[in-house]
């Protein structure tokens, strides 16, 4: 007995050795010398619902604590934290290398937040009816487009809050909203299972792409402007396809990348480098992620 009860106690000491490195509050220590590495809390103290790129070493991330966090990629520190919403983040965004952070939230509200100012929200944007579901900045930041599944579009004056144009299509629950990179144009989905190119200057849908069998959760823009995704729910090998539209010339469907079991729920152009063919990634609720070649939507 005295021999068991040594074992287990060289064992426990073992598992407490080993399990300190993985601390209750995210943190992850090292053990090695002092100073090997630096340990970091959570950005947020529940789910993470929207990430987004602010600067090259910076990202923006929203929750269903309320809370909008700066963090640097690079170290994994949570830089500044932003509170004021009632409910939960929905969406963020911010234009590249610009010190303005915008926020979606179910409190069907928006706010726009200063990186170097801490003291709350340095604009204010209320006007949808229901949760706040997209979100986009112009490249400039001095206009902002939002989506509500109260079936709405509004533009806005990043500058003085004002409410330049709404615009209600309906059973255009929006889901998703991105700017297309040095044009007036936004990429929009819907539930209703289409993607819209809308024209911000008049708030009016420019062009509407075959609606698709399944909702379409999510878009982004390729940075020459040329293209968009858009990605769908699914469930049991049907549909949770992403699909590649022309936005140039044809306005059509180029390829469309299959291999997901389950929805689709986010999917994005990835950066190219000199040796490397044009990617896009997908993520899906069955638990993976996929690179796929633009071109030939064979995985990588």
């Amino acid at each position: 007995c005295l021999l068991l009860a040594r074992a287990m106690g060289k064992l426990q000491s073992k598992i407490n050795f080993h399990t300190a490195k993985y601390r209750a509050d995210g943190s992850v220590g090292q053990a090695g010398p002092a100073g090997a590495s630096q340990q970091h809390s959570p950005a947020h103290t529940g789910s993470v619902t929207s990430v987004a790129a602010l600067k090259p070493d910076l990202c923006v991330s929203g929750g269903r604590d309320k809370s909008v966090a700066v963090s640097s990629w690079r170290s994994g520190a949570a830089l500044c934290r932003f509170t004021g919403h009632e409910r939960e983040v929905t969406k963020v965004t911010s234009a590249l290398d610009s010190s303005r952070v915008f926020s979606a939230s179910r409190d069907k509200t928006v706010m726009m937040w200063e990186l170097h100012r801490t003291s709350g929200p340095s604009q204010h944007f209320p006007g949808h009816d229901l949760v706040v579901t997209g979100l986009a900045v112009s490249p400039d930041a001095s206009q902002l487009c939002t989506g509500s599944r109260d079936n709405t579009v509004c533009k806005w004056d990043t500058e003085t809050g004002e409410c330049l144009g709404r615009a209600a299509i309906s059973r255009n629950l929006v889901t998703h909203l991105c700017w297309v990179p040095g044009e007036p144009y936004v990429i929009q989905t819907s539930e209703d299972k289409t993607t819209r190119v809308w024209d911000s200057r008049e708030l009016q849908v420019a062009h509407t792409f075959p609606a698709k069998q399944h909702i379409q959760m999510c878009c982004d823009v390729s940075q020459d402007g040329r293209y968009c995704l858009s990605c769908s729910s699914g469930s049991a090998g049907h549909g949770a396809e992403a699909t590649l539209w022309d936005l140039r010339q044809t306005r059509g469907r180029v390829c469309e990348y299959k291999g997901h079991f389950q929805t689709t729920t986010s999917c994005v152009f990835l950066p190219r480098g000199p040796a490397l063919a044009p990617s896009i990634a997908t993520s899906s609720s069955d638990s993976t992620v996929k690179v796929w070649d633009q071109n030939t939507a064979g995985r990588g």
